[in-house]
């Protein structure tokens, strides 16, 4: 499987989201599936999309939440991920499963608050 993580700042991801979204302001990650899964997709070697990560957003968020930059880049790279795998959290149920998983994965690199 192959995907890309981009570093951008808070200006060129306001502009995606607001040019893809619709949302008028920065946000801290972006990413944009090659394809629609209905379900989540099985790894095998193929290209899953980008993930556009905002610094900025990511340095004043480790600020906000009291962990290292480090930390919140790795953490908005796996959200973005479970975004390419098919992943979601517009309903409540979907968030507890993906927001689980997020650190189950962070944990098991050793990435910690």
């Amino acid at each position: 499987m192959e995907f890309n993580i981009i570093l951008v700042d808070n200006e060129y991801i306001h502009n995606l989201n607001n040019q893809y979204r619709g949302i008028d302001r920065p946000t801290d990650v972006i990413t944009f599936a090659l394809e629609d899964y209905d379900d989540h997709i099985e790894l095998d070697h193929r290209i899953l999309g980008d993930i556009h990560i905002s610094l900025d957003k990511a340095h004043s968020q480790s600020e906000e939440y009291g962990h290292g930059f480090k930390r919140e880049i790795c953490f908005l790279a796996v959200h973005g991920f479970l975004h390419l795998l098919g992943y979601d959290h517009m309903k409540e149920e979907d968030e507890k499963v993906m927001f689980n998983l997020q650190e189950v994965i962070l944990n098991e690199a050793n990435i910690k608050k």
